[in-house]
C-alpha cells in the first residue's frame, strides 16, 4: 500500500509540474503557430493539423501498449528500474486523461465521467492494480486513435470536395495583372476574369462585358449577358468575354469560411440518441462514485473498482460518434455530402418530398426536340447542320444540345469562313458564301428579319410546353427553327419508386413554369400533386402548408429561388453544380449532380439510428454484467475488465459495420434473378 501511495504522489506530482510548465510556455508556442500559419495555405494548415492529431494518438497508443507489456513483466520480475520505468510511462500516458478531468472540473465546473476515470486511477494506484490500469489505459488510447482517424478521414473528404474551387486569381493593380492567392483578396480589389474562367468572388463589374453561365447561381441553362454595373457571383463561369470585377466579398468568405462551416456542422453533429447517452453517462457519474464509496466500505477496494469500471461514459462517447462518422464516410463514398448531420436523423421522420422542377428533375443540358421548317426548299438536316456549324465553338448548354443532336444524326459540319458573336443574342457566320444567323427571336428582330407565321405559332405552342426556339436564318430569311426541350433525368422514375418503398407517402413537384407542362410531368412521373406558376417566395408557403397538415417535408432544389423553401423544410437537399446559395443552405448535397443515390440516403439514415441503438445496448449490457458480478456472481476485477474490453471491441465492430440498404436496388434484384 505504501508504494501505491508513493505512485500516486509521483503521477500527480509529475502532472502538476507538466501543467505549470505548459502554462508558462503556452504564449510562446501560440506565437510560433501564428507565424507559421501566415506562411502556409489554409489547406496545408488543415492537412498538418490533421496529421499531427493522428500522430499524437498513434504515439500514445504505442507507448501505452509497450507499458502494458512492462506492467505484465513486473508481475514476474522484481526490478526497481523496471518499476520506475513502468510508473514513468504510466504517468506520461495518463496526462491526457487527467487533463480532460481537469478541464471538466475547472472549466466546465462539472463532475462527469472524467471524474470517474480520475478516481479509478487514484484507487488503482493505491491498491497496486498496475496491469489492470495499464490495460484500461491502452484501450482508452485505442479508442481515441480509432475515433481520431475516422473523424479526420471525414474532414479530409469534406475538404477535398472543395478542391475544384480556384485557389488563385488575377488581381489588377496599377494596370498590371498579378496572380495572387484567393484568400489574399480584400474588399474593393479588382479581379480580372477571362473566357472560360470561374468568377471567384461576389462583386460588381467595373469594365467589360461577358456571357456568364449562372447555372451555379440560378439553375437556369441559358447564359446571361452581364456588363458594367451588373452584379456577379462566385462559382459562375465566363463563357465568352473579359470582365473586371470589384470585390464585395473576399475570397476567404466565399471558400475557406464555407469549408469551416461545413466541417463544424458535420463533425460536431450528435444524434438525439447519442446526446441522450452522453447526458445519461454524465448524470450517472455521481451515483457511480457514491455507489463505489458504499461498496468500498462493504466489500473492499477491488469491488469498488468494479463499480467504477461499470461506468459507460467513455464507451458511449466513442461508439456513437464512431458509428456516426462511419455512416458519414459511407455517404461520402456514394457522393452524398452531408453538411449538417442532423439531416441524417430527421430523414427517418420524412414522409413528404417536394421536388423543384427546373434543374432538379430536369437535366442541366437540354435536348433538341422537333425542327420546324418554314420554306419548301428547306430540310431538317440542313437547318441542323447550319446551326451546329455556327455553334461549334460555343460552350453554353443550348449549343451543346444542338451539337449533340448533329453528332447523333451523323452530320458533316462545314467549315466557317467568318463569325461574329453577338453577346446575349446569337451568332452570325459565313458558310459557303451564305450568311447564317442563329439565335433568339430578339436577335432576329434586332437584325430586321421577319418572323414567319408558322414560327410564331410554333413559339406559342412551345411556350405552353415550357420549351424554347432557336431561329436559323439564311441570307436574312428564316428557314427554320430548332426546339430546345428540358430533359427529365433518366433516373427519376426509379428514384420515385425507391422512395415509395422506403415509406415516403407524398411526392410533389413545385415549379414556376406554366400549369400544362408541370401537370404533364407530374402525371408522367406518377407524382401525388403539383404546384405550377409558383413565385419564388411562395415555394416556402407550400412547404409551410404541408407542415401544418402534419407532414415532415424534405425539399429538393437547385436554384436561388429555392433558398427560402429549403430553409423552411425539415430536411433540405441540393445537387452539386446547382446554385451556390442552394448548396450553402442545403443540409445534404448530391455530389454526382444526379438523384441516383437519393434513396440510399434514407437507408444510411435508418442504418445509423439502428447502429447507435445497438451501441447503447452493448454499453449498458456491460454495466449490468459488472453490477451483477458484485451482488450475484463471483467474478474478479480482472475478469470484469476483460469482459469490458471484449464488449468494447464488439461495440467497435458494430459501429464500423457498413450501412445496409433496407430495400434491394432494382439492379441488385435483376442481378439476383439472373443468378
Amino acid at each position: 500500500m505504501n508504494f501505491g501511495i508513493i505512485s500516486i504522489g509521483i503521477v500527480f506530482g509529475s502532472y502538476i509540474s507538466v501543467r505549470l510548465f505548459e502554462k508558462f510556455s503556452e504564449k510562446k508556442r501560440q506565437q510560433n503557430l501564428n507565424v507559421q500559419s501566415t506562411n502556409k495555405p489554409q489547406k496545408a494548415q488543415n492537412e498538418i493539423m490533421l496529421n499531427q492529431t493522428d500522430k499524437k494518438h498513434d504515439h500514445y497508443f504505442l507507448v501505452s501498449t509497450v507499458n502494458l507489456g512492462l506492467a505484465i513483466l513486473r508481475t514476474y520480475v522484481i526490478s526497481i528500474p523496471l518499476t520506475l520505468l513502468n510508473l514513468a510511462l504510466f504517468s506520461y500516458t495518463t496526462f491526457p486523461i487527467l487533463k480532460s478531468a481537469e478541464q471538466s472540473f475547472i472549466q466546465k465546473r462539472k463532475m462527469g465521467n472524467d471524474a470517474v476515470i480520475f478516481i479509478v486511477n487514484f484507487i488503482g494506484l493505491a491498491t497496486n492494480h498496475y496491469v489492470i490500469l495499464n490495460l484500461s489505459q491502452c484501450f482508452y488510447h485505442l479508442a481515441d486513435k480509432i475515433l481520431s482517424k475516422t473523424q479526420n478521414h471525414s474532414k479530409k473528404i469534406l475538404t477535398n470536395v472543395f478542391e475544384l474551387l480556384p485557389s488563385s486569381v488575377w488581381l489588377l493593380k496599377n494596370n498590371v495583372e498579378i496572380e495572387v492567392a484567393l484568400e489574399a483578396l480584400h474588399v474593393n480589389d479588382i479581379v480580372v476574369v477571362n473566357t472560360g474562367g470561374v468568377i471567384p468572388v461576389d462583386g460588381i463589374i467595373t469594365e467589360g462585358m461577358a456571357m456568364i453561365d449562372q447555372h451555379a447561381l440560378t439553375g437556369e441553362a441559358q447564359p446571361a449577358e452581364k456588363g458594367v454595373g451588373d452584379k456577379v457571383f462566385a462559382s459562375t463561369v465566363v463563357f465568352i468575354g473579359r470582365i473586371c470585377v470589384k470585390v464585395e466579398q473576399t475570397g476567404k468568405e466565399t471558400t475557406f469560411l464555407k469549408i469551416n462551416q461545413i466541417l463544424n456542422n458535420t463533425i460536431e453533429f450528435k444524434t438525439n440518441t447519442e446526446s441522450w447517452g452522453e447526458e445519461l453517462a454524465d448524470k450517472m457519474a455521481l451515483p457511480f462514485i457514491g455507489l463505489s464509496i458504499l461498496v468500498l466500505g462493504l466489500f473492499g477496494p477491488s469491488k469498488a473498482l468494479i463499480i467504477l469500471f461499470s461506468s459507460f461514459g467513455n464507451r458511449i462517447k466513442l461508439l456513437a460518434p464512431l458509428g456516426t462518422f462511419n455512416h458519414l464516410s459511407e455517404a461520402y463514398q456514394k457522393a452524398l455530402l452531408i453538411k449538417d448531420g442532423r439531416a441524417l436523423e430527421n430523414l427517418n421522420q420524412v414522409d413528404t418530398i417536394v421536388f423543384d422542377k427546373t434543374g432538379t428533375l430536369t437535366e442541366e443540358e437540354p435536348k433538341v426536340g422537333q425542327i420546324i421548317l418554314c420554306r419548301e426548299e428547306s430540310e431538317e438536316d440542313d437547318i441542323l447542320t447550319y446551326a451546329a456549324a455556327a455553334e461549334r465553338k460555343l460552350t453554353h448548354p443550348i449549343a451543346k444540345a444542338i451539337l449533340q443532336k448533329a453528332k447523333a444524326s451523323k452530320l458533316n459540319l462545314p467549315d466557317i469562313d467568318d463569325s461574329q458573336y453577338h453577346i446575349g443574342y446569337g451568332i452570325t457566320v459565313m458558310i459557303e458564301e451564305k450568311i447564317i444567323q442563329v439565335g433568339s427571336v430578339r436577335f432576329m428582330a434586332k437584325e430586321g428579319i421577319a418572323i414567319p407565321k408558322k414560327i410564331e405559332e410554333a413559339m406559342a405552342s412551345s411556350h405552353t410546353e415550357g420549351h424554347s426556339l432557336v431561329m436559323v436564318a439564311i441570307n436574312h430569311h428564316i428557314y427554320g427553327a430548332i426546339e430546345i426541350c428540358p430533359s427529365v433525368r433518366p433516373e427519376v422514375k426509379q428514384i420515385i419508386s425507391d422512395l415509395r418503398q422506403r415509406g415516403i407517402k407524398h411526392i410533389a413537384i413545385v415549379s414556376g413554369d406554366h400549369k400544362q407542362p408541370t401537370h404533364s410531368l407530374a402525371e408522367k412521373l406518377g407524382m401525388d400533386s403539383y404546384y405550377a406558376e409558383i413565385l419564388p417566395e411562395n415555394k416556402a408557403n407550400i412547404v409551410e402548408q404541408l407542415q401544418k397538415q402534419g407532414k415532415v417535408v424534405c425539399f429538393v432544389g437547385d436554384g436561388i429561388n429555392d433558398a427560402i423553401a429549403m430553409k423552411k423544410a425539415n430536411v433540405s437537399i441540393s445537387l452539386r453544380g446547382a446554385s451556390s446559395i442552394a448548396t450553402d443552405i442545403a443540409q445534404v448535397v448530391l455530389m454526382d449532380g444526379s438523384l441516383s443515390h437519393l434513396a440510399q440516403l434514407f437507408d444510411i439514415s435508418k442504418s445509423l439510428e439502428t447502429n447507435i441503438r445497438n451501441s447503447l445496448t452493448i454499453t449498458l449490457a456491460h454495466t449490468a454484467i459488472n453490477i451483477g458480478a458484485i451482488f450475484w456472481f463471483k467474478i474478479g476485477l480482472t475478469s470484469v475488465v476483460t469482459i469490458k474490453n471484449v464488449l468494447f471491441l464488439v461495440g467497435v465492430g458494430n459501429a464500423m459495420l457498413p450501412p445496409k440498404s433496407s430495400i434491394p436496388s432494382k439492379a441488385a434484384q435483376n442481378n439476383s434473378e439472373k443468378d
